[in-house]
């Protein structure tokens, strides 16, 4: 299985259990590795053959701006559900971190796997 990857991709959303989290927008930073075969692209050098990153991180950041969550983990599973169902992705990996969520920390948030890598 190749892997097709979006790094550092950086949207801003509601997401906090606290009431002055649900009040302001604040930035949470994907990282996603989604499992495909690129060699039918590869052969072809058509976009249409492979997993369109560009269309993937673009839909993502339309479900992430409009989506309000108080868990970082629910946020993910959203994700990751529709890139698996929208785009035909038998695997992924991703983290969702939350920049300066604690303090001394760059970042906290999850990492979460689905699917079956084959």
């Amino acid at each position: 299985m190749d892997i097709v990857y979006i790094r550092d991709l950086k949207v801003k959303t509601t997401v906090g259990i606290f009431d002055w989290e649900r009040s302001i927008r604040q930035e949470v930073r994907i990282d996603l590795e989604m499992g495909t075969d690129i060699r039918p692209a590869a052969d072809s050098d058509c976009i249409d053959h492979t997993l369109n990153y560009k269309a993937v991180a673009k839909r993502v950041i339309a479900l992430v701006e409009s989506n309000e969550r108080e868990l970082v983990e629910a946020m993910a599973e959203d994700i990751a559900r529709m890139v698996m169902a929208e785009f035909s992705v038998p695997w992924l990996r991703l983290t969702l971190g939350k920049p300066g969520a604690v303090r001394g920390a760059r970042e906290v948030g999850v990492s979460i796997e689905r699917g079956e890598r084959g």
